[in-house]
């Protein structure tokens, strides 16, 4: 089955709508897993705005929510929603922040897009297309040096200091290699790697619903998405798989295998 772009673009800009009405003002959190989680109102009403897009045009594909769940019908086609993807960042009053939808055939990405709304930036793939912002096609840099580049990093609370301690000093090594850090911790980082404006991104907390579409972008803007480890990322929805906690790495092409091996310094807790 043909995906029409236009139907995740239409629901990346119906839920903008949403999103954006209430930029700015009064909004209500609440917090979920930690202190780095947190939900308002405005995601579970535009995670439901494209669901109902969605289930109307596609009734019979499954579809996945970070805010209200799965529904899985057995169909080979599966949607994958982050409605806010940066909710600390859009609470804050922050304009970090975006919606992501991307669609799984038998667990792998086929189409994919983002859409930052304050800076009307779409961006959007599909497997063997490339990728594109607003439009116009994009790259993953191409610079061999790490030293010129920006570089993005991200991590979240955790109750284990072990934990923490490994990744801030993954965080010093990188610091020695690049240009400089910056991190919004959330899809803007994904998406300026994928159009070349930052060499690379780490990020240690992400879910499955924050890494399906950017790693498509990514992938087919030239650049490779991949766990610490180097290897492939998988994206079946077992439960385990579901909630699992995946630490990525984003960036150039040619500088992979460099940031996988000053990881692998360090051993994971």
């Amino acid at each position: 089955m043909i995906f029409p772009e236009k139907i995740i673009k239409k629901c990346l800009k119906e839920a903008s709508t949403i999103i954006m009405s209430k930029f700015g003002g009064m909004i209500e959190e609440q917090l979920k897993e930690n202190q780095s989680s947190i939900v308002t109102e405005m995601d579970v009403a535009a995670e439901r705005k494209i669901e109902h897009i969605i289930s109307t045009k596609y009734p019979n594909h499954s579809i996945v929510g970070e805010e209200t769940g799965a529904v899985m019908t057995g169909s080979e086609f599966t949607w994958i929603i982050d409605p806010i993807d940066g909710t600390s960042n859009y609470a804050a009053g922050i304009p970090w922040f975006g919606t992501l939808l991307a669609v799984l055939q038998h667990d792998r990405p086929y189409a994919a897009g983002a859409y930052l709304p304050y800076y009307d930036l779409m961006y959007y793939a599909e497997k063997g297309k490339g990728a594109t912002c607003n439009d116009s096609p994009i790259r993953a840099t191409e610079e061999n040096s790490l030293k010129n580049v920006l570089f993005s990093y991200a991590t979240d609370f955790s109750k284990n200091p072990v934990k923490t301690k490994y990744e801030t000093d993954i965080l010093s090594e990188v610091i020695q290699n690049v240009r400089n850090i910056r991190a919004t911790n959330c899809l803007v980082d994904f998406c300026y790697v994928a159009d070349g404006r930052l060499g690379g991104n780490i990020n240690h907390s992400t879910k499955i619903w924050d890494i399906v579409a950017p790693y498509l972008i990514i992938r087919e803007a030239g650049g490779v998405m991949s766990e610490l480890d180097g290897k492939d990322i998988e994206f079946d929805l077992t439960i385990d798989n579901y909630l699992r906690n995946y630490a990525v790495i984003a960036c150039g092409r040619k500088f992979h295998e460099s940031i996988v091996g000053m990881v692998s310094k360090y051993q994971k807790p």
